[in-house]
């Protein structure tokens, strides 16, 4: 099966068990993979036979801004949701990152990895 990767999405949320970090929120960032047969898109070199990932990336930043959660467990469930919108797409995987995660020892970050396929 084809990918198409979208790394990197930075977004500003207030998700988090502490107070503090619904009070302050924190930069959270979103790797999204996608399976699906891009060989339609490649043949018509048209955007319409393909996920628009520009599209994409923006639900997936606003998505996340928005409602905030305890978990980002419950995050990457709902962008993994998100993504399976599309009929075109069979299987996600997405990644939350959490660099800035309150933790008892010095850590780069907590990261959060679901795989979702359809039913």
């Amino acid at each position: 099966m084809d990918r198409i990767a979208v790394t990197g999405i930075e977004v500003f949320a207030h998700h988090g068990v502490l107070p503090h970090e619904r009070a302050l929120g924190q930069r959270f960032v979103i790797d999204l993979v996608l399976e699906l047969d891009l060989a339609p898109a490649a043949a018509s070199d048209d955007v319409n036979d393909t996920v628009h990932y520009g599209e994409l990336a923006a639900d997936v930043a606003a998505l996340v801004a928005d409602d905030p959660v305890d978990l980002i467990e419950t995050v990457a469930e709902r962008v993994a949701t998100r993504c399976l919108v599309d009929p075109r797409v069979s299987a996600t995987e997405v990644t939350v990152h959490k660099p800035a995660a309150p933790l008892p020892v010095v850590a780069t970050e907590v990261a959060v990895t679901v795989r979702r396929e359809r039913t």
